[in-house]
């Protein structure tokens, strides 16, 4: 092992404080698990929520998009604003922030508070799996570190699959405001296990105060820029469906802005002394490649935990808990092969882990393609778990391969910019989903129609037993001849809708299948666990 892994394994070890590291990984994944819960259990009380405060499901959509987008401002500034606050205490802000906003969202009366807390509740989220991560980076020596993401990454993977379960039920059950009263008591339990369990490392305490006796510097320039990159792009990919895209000026000038603030982000970054985000880790090969993968994984991930219960409860008329339990089977395939997927990452190479997740990920996905009008819940169920059984072997290597050859003060750019390429995947992948199914949608309709003339002898014979079937149950004839079509209308509005998703599961197919290879290119240096 070389010096620089040696030195950041020291550092490790002294980040633990003498404690077990696994009590420390352990109590990271509580406040992780609440985080990343909150991204996905808001989705199914939409509806709730919009006619509680008297909104339209428009502009209910506003308590999802303004989160992500102060999440996506946060997460990328979160490296530098611990190395100047202190890790634990910028941490324990963003823990305590996340909580009270919670807390808070959940006694909103109208919908523009709600909107106001949803924004603090996501810059407090924002700066905490950054934190997590680095956390754990520097808590467990690089031999070590396979295993404790693979714990980290339960929390991670898990939540989105149980959140619309969790908040449909509660929804269901009691009211909109409990999917956002269940983070308080484990916002407030994190706190105080953090307190008692984790210690700042030496060597990071000693950068910190060096930086401030120099003076603190704050690249105002570089934060605007950031701000208005991620945050416009994640207006312009959540909101651009509803509004036809390049269609509204408003869509268009949210494109605009962020494409030109990317344009000036990377050379202002790239001449800065002390930047608030390390552009240069996106140009080495072993951390861009990582960077790009976790994308993939996150479009994959986020694009088919929002398709499903929404295909359910459009198409098959799924209530929001019962869609939520055809993916439970899913998240307890992923608990059981975390443990594995840690365990194989630490004696195979990352490159060909991430390759068989990827190719079984494929697999699963040209699977759902057989999906047919009459799907079972167990076609769901078993679906989910094919795919989840992929994403283990994604997850881990690519946050094991991220850190490698990485010395200690460059943990927490690194787990900002990963956790802003998983964001950012996720959110591309959502989008083009969403676009695809709506144009898809009307394209099959058109083609549907088509076959329903009147000189149909198909379109003629269905006609007549659907006709037969409601004057069976009572209907006169010109009555019945008109339910039956109806009917028919109706029906070809749903097999269209279900063939649209099912040429999203096949693009996200190929798509994944031809990301294979490019594996290949990850290639960890010889101090890296595989290599030993």
């Amino acid at each position: 092992m070389s010096d620089a892994a040696t030195v950041q394994g020291n550092e490790g070890r002294s980040a633990a404080g003498g404690r077990n590291p696994w009590l420390i990984a352990i109590v990271v994944s509580i406040a992780t698990f609440m985080l990343v819960l909150d991204t996905s259990i808001a989705n199914v009380a939409l509806r709730n929520i919009a006619g509680s405060l008297a909104a339209g499901m428009d502009e209910s959509t506003w308590v999802i998009t303004t989160y992500l987008v102060a999440n996506s401002v946060i997460i990328p500034v979160s490296g530098w604003l611990t190395s100047v606050i202190g890790r634990k205490r910028y941490y324990m802000i963003c823990v305590a922030t996340f909580t009270l906003a919670s807390l808070l969202c959940g006694l909103a009366p109208n919908l523009p508070t709600l909107i106001a807390f949803r924004i603090l509740q996501g810059l407090g989220g924002g700066g905490m799996a950054p934190s997590e991560q680095s956390i754990l980076a520097d808590t467990f020596p690089p031999e070590k570190r396979s295993q404790a993401f693979a714990l980290y990454g339960i929390a991670v993977i898990v939540a989105p699959t149980v959140g619309p379960t969790i908040g449909g039920w509660l929804t269901d059950n009691f009211s909109w405001h409990w999917i956002f009263f269940i983070n308080v008591p484990f916002g407030i339990m994190s706190l105080a296990l953090v307190q008692w369990l984790v210690i700042e490392p030496d060597i990071l305490e000693r950068e910190r105060q060096e930086r401030l006796s120099k003076g603190l510097k704050v690249d105002w320039t570089g934060f605007i820029l950031v701000a208005m990159a991620l945050g416009c792009l994640e207006v312009f990919l959540d909101e651009g469906q509803r509004n036809d895209w390049f269609a509204s000026t408003f869509i268009t000038t949210f494109a605009v802005i962020s494409a030109v603030s990317f344009l000036l982000l990377v050379p202002w970054e790239w001449t800065r002394r002390d930047p608030i985000v390390d552009i240069r880790l996106l140009f080495s090969r072993q951390f861009g490649m990582s960077f790009l993968v976790m994308m993939a994984v996150g479009a994959v991930l986020f694009s088919t935990t929002q398709l499903l219960p929404q295909l359910q409860q459009t198409t098959f008329d799924y209530t929001a808990t019962l869609s939520g339990l055809s993916m439970m089977p899913g998240g307890i395939a992923m608990l059981m092969l975390m443990p594995i997927s840690g365990f194989a990452a630490g004696i195979i190479q990352p490159r060909y882990l991430i390759m068989m997740g990827m190719a079984v990920v494929a697999v699963a996905l040209w699977h759902t393609t057989s999906l047919t009008p009459d799907a079972s819940f167990s076609f769901f169920a078993y679906a989910r778990v094919y795919m989840m059984i992929g994403l283990p072997f994604l997850f881990i290597p690519i946050s094991t391969a991220a850190y490698v050859g990485l010395p200690p003060q460059k943990t927490d750019q690194a787990s900002s910019l990963i956790n802003v390429a998983r964001n950012i995947g996720g959110s591309i992948g959502v989008s083009l989903s969403n676009t695809v199914i709506a144009q898809n949608a009307q394209f099959h309709q058109s083609v549907l129609v088509g076959h329903t003339a009147q000189s149909s002898d198909t379109y003629q014979q269905t006609l007549r037993q659907v006709t037969d079937h409601f004057v069976a149950e009572g209907s006169p004839l010109v009555e019945a001849r008109q339910q039956a079509i109806g009917w028919i209308g109706q029906e070809i509005g749903r097999q269209a809708s279900l063939l649209a998703y099912i040429d999203v599961f096949f693009y996200c197919a190929v798509a994944t299948a031809i990301l294979v290879p490019f594996a290949l290119l990850l290639r960890p240096p010889k101090q890296a666990p595989a290599k030993r």
